[in-house]
């Protein structure tokens, strides 16, 4: 298995963390900073647990963050290196083959775990500041995937190398001066065909203690959100006020169910097809064309297709020819498919 593949992998890893190598790990990046180990490791079950730890007392205890040296100045000289050596497009190429892929799975799981704690540990808007930057101290494990994959492609010693040992190990852990706090890893993750966070039957993510995240196709959603997918009805979705919640209900109910079972009028109709509008007081509308293929399936009947499109279409025409990167006047087809 190649190198990119393993942290491809590592980055969306579950089950229990390997706690001596994590460990180990982590005094290598204090040493190769050129700090004193740490004196105390600990463990929690989850970034949760972590955050509510270090939210409490003893910031004179632990000591101050340390998190530039072990793992932002590490990288940053890794990266300058390699942007040296090979130039900026010689850098391109390899985080596209690299770390790129990565980072399109990590980055937003990264930012709903973030989110998360803040919310249930920040009840009043003063507390979310402070929390912000605890959640910023952290040192991502897994999620460095990115990084570590296009800075050490073959496995090469280098300055994160012990980066890559808890990444490889571990979950998040937050470093300073004299103590190290260290979270398990996901016992679940649950991700759809894009790799983003997805589940119907329960939460997404979950960590040892519960601390867990319900997600459908990659947005966050409330844990009894997806039971009510199942008995929704077009008033249900009119009801709800939060505009996010109410395009996942659409594209879980159906826009062409929708449409037919609210008996809604068409606001366009022309040989190119049919354009349906379905007015949002809170977000932007949502226009549908409607559209016939030509070419008969082998029954001999001919399949409808509903297509979204830009809020912005006024006419059918536009509609269709937008679907084909085209502005209504250039599209003229001798036969639609």
């Amino acid at each position: 298995m190649s190198e990119r593949m393993d942290w491809r992998t590592a980055a969306l890893a579950t089950g229990p963390s390997e706690r001596e190598a994590a460990e180990e790990g982590v005094r290598l990046a204090y040493r190769r900073a050129g700090l004193p180990e740490p004196e105390s490791v600990e463990w929690v079950a989850s970034p949760l647990a972590a955050a509510r730890l270090l939210s409490g007392a003893g910031r004179t205890e632990r000591g101050a963050s340390v998190r530039q040296a072990v793992r932002d100045r590490p990288v940053a000289e890794e990266r300058a290196a390699v942007h040296a050596e090979l130039g900026p497009l010689g850098w391109g190429e390899r985080w596209r083959a690299t770390g790129a892929e990565v980072w399109a799975l990590t980055a937003p799981l990264v930012e709903r775990v973030r989110t998360a704690v803040v919310a249930e540990l920040a009840p009043g808007r003063q507390d979310e500041p402070a929390l912000r930057v605890l959640m910023l101290e952290a040192v991502l494990g897994p999620q460095e995937a990115p990084w570590i994959a296009a800075l050490r492609p073959d496995g090469e010693p280098n300055g994160l190398d012990g980066l890559a040992a808890v990444a490889g190990a571990a979950g998040w852990w937050w470093p300073y001066e004299r103590r190290v706090v260290l979270s398990e890893r996901p016992t679940e993750i649950h991700r759809d065909e894009l790799g983003r966070l997805h589940r119907m039957d329960g939460p997404a993510l979950v960590f040892p203690d519960g601390f867990a995240l319900h997600a459908f196709r990659g947005m966050p959603v409330p844990p009894d959100f997806l039971e009510e997918l199942e008995s929704l009805t077009p008033q249900r979705i009119t009801d709800e006020g939060n505009a996010e919640l109410r395009r996942v209900m659409f594209e879980h109910y159906g826009y062409e169910r929708y449409l037919r079972e609210t008996g809604a009028k068409p606001v366009d109709r022309d040989e190119t097809g049919v354009l349906w509008r379905i007015a949002q007081f809170d977000d932007e509308d949502i226009v549908m064309v409607e559209v016939v293929n030509s070419t008969p399936e082998p029954d001999g009947t001919r399949r409808t297709y509903w297509l979204r499109v830009p809020p912005r279409t006024r006419t059918a025409r536009e509609a269709v020819a937008w679907t084909f990167g085209l502005d209504a006047e250039s599209y003229a087809p001798s036969r639609q498919t």
